[in-house]
């Protein structure tokens, strides 16, 4: 009680102040429409202003939960359309059997442990076996080509990264379907290297690089990234270097692609090898 009378003595003109200027301000308010209207809008003008700011906080605590709504929407999306595609020319087709006309499933997963700093990276998934995910998998991250599953548990799964020396990948050109074979050779964490292009194939810097389908992993024409460099190397092949499409040091969602035909079509190939 002291403190509260120390206090009051201490800024009673201030309050007093105060207490009389809010009584004007009430009397100009009250007794002139104008001044009135112009008292309202200012204070409606600071309330306003106040929760924007506040719901501009609210939204950004959100992000995390949004990013992960719009990756499975994602996921399912693609699925739906790898569903048409597979319907798309028949001309008799039954509406319950889907599976057999889907030729890729699609899981999104968030991204818990990456290295890019290795000569053979990794990065870990939040999502495993009890998922539908298996070893052989491919991972896209932001539409781009971002490793293959090569370990699961129940809950988690571990992909080789592309940027792992060991990483291999059939790639071509996305304007003349020239393929040849992509790697990492472990210098930089936004270039990889495309290998044996003929000399006779025309490109330019800046051309799309994409996979080829060819390995029964990822689907065709996945992005992987651009031309960067190329220099001509002994005997009748370019090196050419590859501007990642994917910051290696920024995924975060990524997309796991698993094929239904990967069986059938492994199956069918070791019989001619």
């Amino acid at each position: 009680m002291r403190n509260l009378l120390n206090f009051l003595a201490k800024y009673n003109h201030l309050i007093v102040f105060i207490i009389l200027e809010s009584i004007a301000l009430y009397m100009l308010g009250t007794a002139n429409s104008y001044h009135n209207t112009r008292i309202v809008r200012g204070i409606r003008g600071l309330a306003g202003g106040f929760e924007r700011r506040v719901s501009n906080v609210r939204s950004y605590f959100h992000l995390r939960t949004i990013s992960q709504s719009l990756a499975r929407e994602n996921a399912l999306l693609r699925t739906s359309l790898d569903r048409y595609r597979g319907e798309q020319g028949k001309v008799f087709f039954s509406v319950t059997d889907t599976v057999l006309s889907q030729r890729y499933t699609y899981t999104s997963a968030q991204v818990i442990n990456n290295s890019v700093n290795r000569q053979k990276n990794f990065f870990t998934v939040d999502k495993g076996r009890l998922h539908g995910i298996t070893p052989d998998m491919a991972v896209i991250a932001d539409n781009a080509a971002a490793g293959i599953i090569v370990g699961c548990s129940d809950n988690y799964s571990v992909a080789m990264s592309l940027l792992n020396l060991d990483f291999r990948l059939s790639a071509r050109f996305r304007s003349n379907s020239y393929f040849g074979s992509l790697s990492w050779d472990g210098r930089d964490d936004r270039h990889a290297v495309l290998s044996e292009i003929p000399q006779h194939v025309t490109f330019g810097l800046g051309d799309t690089i994409e996979t080829t389908g060819y390995s029964a992993v990822f689907p065709e024409g996945v992005l992987i990234g651009t031309v960067s460099d190329f220099e001509k190397t002994g005997g009748d092949f370019f090196t050419i270097g590859v501007l990642l499409a994917n910051d290696f040091r920024q995924i975060r969602h990524v997309t796991v692609i698993g094929s239904l035909m990967k069986e059938e079509q492994l199956e069918l190939e070791n019989l001619y090898k």
